[in-house]
């Protein structure tokens, strides 16, 4: 059966999962793996997905709006917990590690963002997204995926990796060139049954002849990042950062000692789960904004400490927010417009979109004013300097976020 290029690219090399393991690569990827110069001071984007729809409202809190604390009454934050930003809005109690990153001026907080006729599904919101389409069923690929297609030369580095034990977001599919996902860094091989090695050689069998040399590269692109990952895990010392016990933070730190070892990814991606809280919200929700914001708080840390802060910027995204108004079970249910955070020297600190009109909802939720795509553009342009026309069309980056 002839496999074409995307159905290549999804399900053996580019989807391939390169998990960690106590074993060495196989000799044909030391032989076949072709040494390059990773780049050293490029800048660097890491993605954080909050998986499942964060409850805005309740992570930037408007903390003084009498319509949030009677639409909330079990689950409002009083302004004697909100931890003050400006415009009398608040961090969860629970975030203090963002708090003092506010503090130190390398928060941005930008309120009010999502998309035009918001979808309350996982997936299709999800999907919107990843791709930065109103229509993700017809895209070929990811927005990220567009840039590691548009910016991978042959020989080089891998321009973006995924390191999460979920598997490859379609916010990194590409068309033409693989990326690693990974679960662990500290040890790691390809999979020995259905490896990603064996699996080229099977579509190189099936592939018509136009295509041959299409997966032929793509086989070879894809052992070089293997034994790229396996050089720089050997060389790879031990964090002396202090990070908590939260498996974000460990990803984290692998994310901050891969940087320091020079190795090239300009885009890590990874995530965090559990953020659908439909029932008992009190009892999880503090509990995530916690690890988000303690994790990334030592991330920053530790970038700082290794003199690297000033070349990572740190973004976030939730699929969608919640409702205003909370459920009969103590929970909120899936909304629209949520904030985002971009956590970098380089971005303004303060609230961009300002406060959420509280008075003014759309079939029960927030409306958005900030179009998502406006915010990936202005990462694009203003920070990894790539041309954000390119990857979303027409969308402008949102003024006002970067310095420059």
């Amino acid at each position: 059966m002839k496999m074409t290029r995307r159905e290549f690219v999804t399900r053996s090399v580019g989807g391939a999962t390169l998990i960690a393991s106590g074993a060495t690569l196989p000799g044909f990827l030391t032989r076949t793996a072709l040494a390059a110069s990773p780049d050293r001071d490029g800048r660097i984007l890491v993605v954080i997905q909050l998986t499942g729809g964060n409850d805005g409202l309740n992570t930037v809190v408007p903390y003084r709006d009498d319509l949030y604390h009677r639409a909330r009454p079990t689950l409002r934050v009083t302004d004697q917990l909100a931890l003050p930003l400006e415009m009398d809005m608040g961090l969860h109690p629970d975030m203090s590690g963002f708090k003092r990153l506010f503090d130190d001026g390398l928060l941005s907080v930008i309120n009010n963002v999502g998309y035009p006729n918001p979808n309350r599904s996982h997936f299709q919101s999800m999907d919107i997204w990843h791709t930065a389409s109103m229509s993700p069923e017809t895209a070929d690929d990811g927005w990220l995926g567009r840039v590691v297609d548009a910016k991978t030369t042959p020989g080089a580095p891998p321009y973006a990796l995924h390191i999460d034990d979920a598997a490859l977001p379609l916010a990194l599919r590409t068309r033409e060139t693989p990326t690693p996902s990974i679960r662990s860094v500290e040890a790691f091989q390809l999979a020995d049954e259905n490896s990603a090695v064996e699996s080229a050689i099977a579509a190189i069998r099936q592939s018509a002849s136009d295509d041959l040399l299409f997966v032929q590269r793509l086989a070879v692109e894809s052992c070089r990042n293997a034994r790229r990952i396996e050089q720089v895990a050997n060389d790879v010392g031990a964090s002396t950062a202090t990070y908590p016990d939260y498996r974000l933070a460990a990803r984290l730190r692998q994310v901050a000692q891969l940087i320091g070892a020079g190795f090239g990814p300009r885009v890590y991606y990874t995530s965090i789960d559990g953020f659908d809280t439909h029932a008992q919200q009190a009892l999880s929700h503090g509990t995530l904004l916690r690890e988000l914001a303690d994790s990334v708080a030592a991330f920053v840390d530790d970038l700082r400490a290794r003199g690297l802060l000033d070349r990572v910027a740190i973004m976030t995204f939730s699929e969608f927010g919640r409702r205003l108004n909370e459920n009969a079970g103590q929970g909120t249910d899936h909304g629209a417009a949520a904030p985002m955070f971009l956590i970098s020297s380089d971005a303004r600190p303060g609230v961009h979109g300002g406060a959420p009109d509280l008075t003014n909802l759309l079939d029960d939720d927030l409306r958005h004013r900030v179009d998502f795509r406006s915010v990936y553009a202005g990462v694009l342009k203003n920070w990894l300097q790539v041309d954000h026309r390119a990857v979303l069309g027409d969308f402008a980056p949102m003024r006002g976020v970067w310095s420059a």
